[in-house]
């Protein structure tokens, strides 16, 4: 008899346990409640001890910390027709819990649809190279898009980075091959640069040395000190009629 008394009282106590459960609610500091009463939106309430009235009132948690959501790989279609595979992580937080939960029937998946969405349509507005060279500023329009959509529905998205752009193989050795190409233009061109930058100099230096008779003897004197230094045996080299003109002290002609 106290065996079943004792079981009765448990029983009752879980029962009991269970009810109070049920309307008495404690909330985390990183949580608010949404407290509809008779079906009719009442109050936002929390963090802390929430006790609601049985049978009249009910409560949706939602959480305020920021939420981390990976948004799969999409293909898309760059300006230049080349086929892309794009994935990004979005970085939101709920601002407004009452929209939260009125405005939208699922806030994450609906921000999850959108950040797909808008991912494709905004880098199929740009060529494969844009897409590469220029990710903050595609990362920055993405959230200021995605941030202006979600606004309504009490959402603020903090951060949207774009993860990885994958492509085809053989287009991989295509911009390999265009790069290589770009290297080798530039290469040219600094080395065409160089040679009319030499030209120029030694333009100027022969309207210098044309100015003075002197340097040029100079100069000539000092090319063939330069050729008595080599190993050579034979030496040719021709001698300017002015010069020989001052060793031997006659006008040769």
């Amino acid at each position: 008899m106290n065996d079943i008394k004792i079981l009765s009282f448990l029983l009752l106590g879980f029962l009991l346990f269970l009810f109070l459960s049920t309307f008495i609610k404690i909330l985390k500091e990183y949580e608010r409640g949404v407290v509809f009463m008779l079906g009719r939106f009442w109050r936002v309430k929390g963090p802390g001890l929430v006790i609601l009235i049985p049978f009249v009132q009910v409560m949706t948690r939602i959480e305020l910390r920021t939420m981390v959501m990976d948004v799969p790989t999409q293909d898309v279609i760059s300006k230049d027709n080349i086929s892309t595979r794009v994935n990004a992580v979005v970085y939101f937080k709920v601002v407004d819990p009452q929209r939260a939960v009125i405005q939208v029937a699922n806030f994450i998946d609906a921000t999850g649809q959108l950040a797909q969405t808008t991912l494709r349509s905004v880098l199929g507005e740009h060529e494969l190279d844009e897409m590469l060279s220029q990710r903050e500023e595609l990362n920055s329009r993405l959230r200021k898009i995605l941030d202006e959509q979600t606004d309504c529905w009490g959402i603020k998205v903090t951060q949207v980075e774009i993860k990885d752009i994958d492509i085809d193989e053989s287009m991989r050795r295509a911009i390999a091959k265009q790069a290589e190409a770009e290297r080798d233009r530039r290469a040219k061109v600094i080395h065409a640069d160089g040679e009319l930058q030499a030209a120029e100099k030694l333009r100027q230096a022969s309207e210098i040395l044309s100015l003075s008779p002197s340097a040029i003897q100079l100069r000539y004197l000092d090319t063939l000190n330069n050729i008595a230094g080599d190993k050579s045996s034979t030496i040719v080299f021709p001698l300017p009629m002015d010069i020989l003109n001052k060793l031997t002290g006659t006008e040769v002609k």
